[in-house]
């Protein structure tokens, strides 16, 4: 794919895809978008976890996986973070993203290159609290083994322009590879992926989006 850096609205890097005619971020504030969608409405319900088992269905620039560092190491969560990029970036790529500066760790960026170059289908501890490990597949090829899922960050292009990725199928998979009470949160707040979402077993709510959408959705695996 052909990649346009573009600078967003808080300042943040996102890239621009020739080929999709989508960005991977909002252009209102990749970063605001991030923290919003997968750290404050995500990651902030498990505060009190000792241990945590994330997976992101879209590695993308790797912004989640920074920001989840970042809080995982503040709040000292043991978090294992899974997630799945089918085409990855090239590091001419990636090494001009300017996510690290939007970090408060003197070595951001550092940190922020060991995340796109952790070896793939291999567990990287990044540091005490924060392991990583990537697959280089699509959603219908993935597998764990039994593992289960706190917390599901589902991150994929939108529903207009990947459908395939938003279908009952999909989101009844990830329902399986999930903990009872976890939760999946995405920037989508479309009318069909809400009830896609509840014909595979999720509890579905509607909450406030970040800036420049109104809404986006947050759902909760209950018992079947």
């Amino acid at each position: 794919m052909i990649f346009n850096l573009m600078i967003t609205g808080d300042g943040s890097h996102s890239l621009y895809s020739d080929e999709l005619h989508e960005g991977y971020h909002s252009k209102y504030g990749a970063v605001n978008e991030s923290i919003h969608v997968f750290i404050r409405s995500g990651f902030g319900a498990f505060a009190n976890a000792n241990e945590l088992n994330i997976l992101e269905i879209g590695f993308g620039t790797g912004l989640n996986a920074l920001l989840t560092q970042e809080a995982a190491t503040r709040n000292r969560i043991l978090t294992q973070y899974d997630a799945i990029e089918p085409f990855p970036l090239d590091k001419e790529i990636y090494t001009q993203l300017n996510y690290p500066k939007f970090i408060a760790d003197e070595d951001s960026v550092l940190l922020f290159l060991s995340l796109h170059e952790a070896k793939w289908n291999n567990t990287t501890a990044i540091n005490d609290f924060f392991k990583l490990k990537k697959y280089n597949c699509r959603f219908e090829e993935f597998a764990t083994g039994g593992k289960l899922f706190d917390l599901v960050y589902f991150d994929a292009f939108s529903p207009d322009v990947q459908p395939e990725l938003w279908t009952p199928e999909v989101f009844r998979k990830s329902y399986k590879l999930m903990k009872q009470g976890g939760i999946l949160v995405t920037y989508s707040a479309k009318g069909y992926v809400r009830r896609n979402l509840q014909v595979s077993g999720f509890r579905v709510e509607r909450i406030p989006g970040p800036i420049g959408k109104r809404e986006m959705i947050r759902a909760v695996k209950v018992p079947g």
